[in-house]
């Protein structure tokens, strides 16, 4: 084996773990809120459109259009995926976020893949607060406000 190979072996190593790492906060925050795709699946989906694209890279060539297909069936993917995680109860959709957060999630593998860790980080970070630091605002726009309460019950 050649210093060449070992040394893109290692690349391909460290791309899938930063992949799987930076999704690990996603998938530990929808584990804790008991969602339908956690800790386990979040982290996989990101080191497999990572996969995806490493392998793509390696067959058709970094700068080759076929990447574009590449990128659409992740995108479409990922997206059926998600759409697994979406339920309905009555007239309520729920898990809507742990869908979009997976898609993220595979945006963010893909990045990786492609060497673009400033955007996988910022993926990882915003999804992250998104999930972590919003879920309070989206309650407090669901509590009824006295007014809403007056109407309700004259």
């Amino acid at each position: 084996m050649s210093n060449m190979n070992l040394w893109e072996i290692l690349s391909h190593v460290v791309n899938l773990a930063v992949a799987y790492v930076l999704a690990l906060p996603i998938g530990w925050n929808r584990e804790r809120e008991e969602r339908s795709a956690g800790i386990r699946t979040f982290p996989l989906v990101a080191m497999a459109a990572c996969g995806f694209v490493l392998v793509a890279i390696g067959v058709l060539g970094a700068a080759s259009p076929g990447q574009a297909r590449i990128l659409e069936g992740l995108m479409v993917g990922v997206g059926f995926i998600g759409g697994g995680a979406i339920l309905k109860h009555g007239t309520q959709a729920v898990g809507t976020a742990t869908a979009a957060s997976l898609w993220a999630t595979g945006a963010l593998g893909a990045a990786v893949g492609y060497g673009l860790y400033d955007i996988a980080v910022i993926l990882s970070a915003v999804t992250y607060v998104t999930l972590r630091y919003l879920a309070p605002l989206k309650d407090a726009a669901h509590e009824k406000s006295p007014k809403e309460d007056r109407r309700e019950n004259p």
